[in-house]
């Protein structure tokens, strides 16, 4: 870590707008915070120049390794990463120092014509890179009595939108999340409820993380720390990882508080696995305290995993194609 306090500190991130928007989100809360001067450092990843599906070029991972070895280099002071993005095994050299409040969880349609997903017609093109979304898709469409064609796409926000801008699709799904932190969250025309799609284990969270050698920069950066996100994100990977599951298997997972009152006391885990159709989903729950600890947030998710594979999640896993 930089150590005089006049030099600026180095902050890693991803070159997409979405990226260097929330890194600049982080950069002024750490400047705030430390009267340190926080420099963006412009890294490209695997993930940004591979045009192949992310099913195929590995999943979890390939927008974080070439950040990770920044970090270990001394390249960068720390690094800002969309929590869904990372794996869910953490390197030992390497911390998360802060997990910054959540986002909106929540994935958002962008259909033509402002429609909303009811109000879809028979047949809609719908574009997702997603397993985890293509699977929910076709089972809320089915349960609406409607056929939608699922569509694997990639690329930024402004080219996802852009295939309903030049009528290729009839609508798209992206993280509201992701659209929010560029400050294009009105143009979602409808947010998905996680009671019909249950987000990516981590969606709409970041992770700042720096080595585990830079204790001073943990200390600093610790106090971005939001404990009830890093609970809830914590059970939710926790889940994942219980699950065997990458980013490539149709897995959702959102954990939530629930208050009596103004006293947030319980907290609910929700599971999905299912087959890419939409014809078979595994959906479970399990409701507890808010975990106190990192052990138990892992806990919660272990427990809520074991009760899915008994159910048959396993054998819904194994259909990761697009």
């Amino acid at each position: 870590m930089n150590t005089r306090p006049d030099q600026p500190l180095r902050l890693g991130t991803r070159r997409s707008k979405l990226a260097m928007s929330q890194s600049g989100h982080v950069a002024d809360a750490v400047r705030a915070l430390t009267g340190r001067p926080v420099e963006l450092v412009e890294i490209t990843t695997y993930g940004d120049v591979s045009r192949e599906h992310l099913a195929q070029i590995g999943g979890t991972g390939v927008f974080v390794t070439a950040l990770r070895d920044a970090l270990l280099r001394g390249e960068v002071d720390f690094a800002v990463h969309s929590l869904k993005d990372l794996p869910t095994t953490q390197p030992d050299d390497l911390v998360i120092a802060a997990m910054p409040q959540r986002e909106d969880a929540r994935d958002a349609l962008v259909a033509r014509d402002g429609l909303t997903f009811e109000q879809l017609p028979d047949g809609a093109r719908i574009g997702t890179g997603s397993p985890r979304r293509t699977a929910q898709l076709n089972h809320l469409a089915r349960s609406l009595g409607k056929r939608i064609e699922t569509v694997p796409i990639r690329g930024n926000v402004d080219t996802r939108i852009g295939f309903v801008r030049d009528g290729e699709l009839d609508a798209v799904v992206l993280a509201a999340a992701g659209l929010n932190r560029i400050g294009r969250g009105d143009e979602a025309t409808d947010l998905l409820s996680v009671d019909s799609i249950l987000p990516a284990p981590g969606q709409g969270a970041l992770a700042v993380e720096c080595p585990a050698s830079s204790t001073d920069l943990i200390a600093a950066l610790s106090r971005l720390d939001d404990p009830h996100t890093r609970a809830a994100v914590t059970a939710e990977r926790s889940l994942l990882a219980a699950l065997e599951a990458g980013c490539s298997a149709p897995v959702g997972a959102f954990a939530d508080l629930l208050a009596d009152g103004r006293i947030v006391n319980e907290m609910r885990l929700r599971g999905v696995v299912g087959t890419l159709d939409g014809s078979t989903l595994v959906q479970l729950s399990t409701t507890g305290p808010v975990p106190q600890s990192y052990d138990e947030a892992m806990a919660l998710g272990r427990e809520l995993a074991d009760e899915m594979l008994a159910k048959g999640a396993a054998g819904l896993m194994g259909e990761r194609s697009l």
